[in-house]
């Protein structure tokens, strides 16, 4: 079992949480966890690099000198890779990077990301961080009185008004970012060095 601190806004700590490993699969899949992030990064990748072969730049096809008794090197063609506007060899070009990640790896790969952050100690949770309208200095605030210096990632229980508002909160402070339980990736999770979560998250996120 792993003991979770339990912060209100004011940084004062209210107890500790038990989180069982079984609950986020046992044990951390690092490979897993590997695999999982180089396919999330992929699929953020625009492949849009391109460049012009010998076949694709300007210039005549015409031999640009007789073959011998000019006492220069021999060439074919102004669009040669050696000359200069020439052809590019080997270079990119537009190709799609994304990868599809089964739902039952996706779902693993989320919860050993989860179950590393329970068990390194860099999880929390707060209680009251509920705002009636967006405000950002209370929840700086509360970060500095709980002691997060580091990137972090708040999580919500759900896209609500409440979540929209701590979101709007949260968006204007650097390194921190903000998104409801449902919405996690492994990526998520494992981008950000420490991770907070509200009551009703964690509750989410054990069921």
């Amino acid at each position: 079992m792993f003991e979770v601190p339990v912060y209100d806004v004011a940084g004062k700590q209210l107890g500790k949480e038990q989180v069982d490993p079984a609950w986020f699969g046992g044990f951390v899949r690092k490979m897993l966890l590997h695999d999982a992030a180089i396919i999330y990064q992929g699929n953020k990748r625009s492949g849009t690099a391109n460049v012009k072969e010998r076949g694709d730049v300007a210039g005549s096809k015409k031999k640009p000198w007789k073959q011998k008794h000019t006492g220069r090197a021999r060439v074919g063609t102004k669009r040669s890779p050696i000359w200069r506007h020439g052809g590019i060899v080997f270079g990119p070009h537009p190709r799609d990077f994304s990868r599809a990640l089964p739902k039952q790896m996706k779902r693993a790969a989320l919860d050993s990301a989860l179950l590393s952050k329970f068990k390194d100690g860099e999880a929390a949770l707060i209680e009251g961080l509920k705002l009636e309208k967006p405000k950002t200095s209370t929840v700086a605030g509360a970060l500095a009185a709980i002691g997060i210096k580091e990137s972090v990632l708040i999580g919500t229980e759900k896209a609500d008004p409440a979540g929209r508002n701590v979101w709007l909160s949260a968006r204007n402070i650097p390194h921190v970012h903000t998104l409801p339980v449902t919405d996690f990736n492994a990526l998520d999770i494992l981008k950000y060095r420490r991770l907070l979560l509200t009551r009703e998250a964690f509750n989410a996120l054990v069921k």
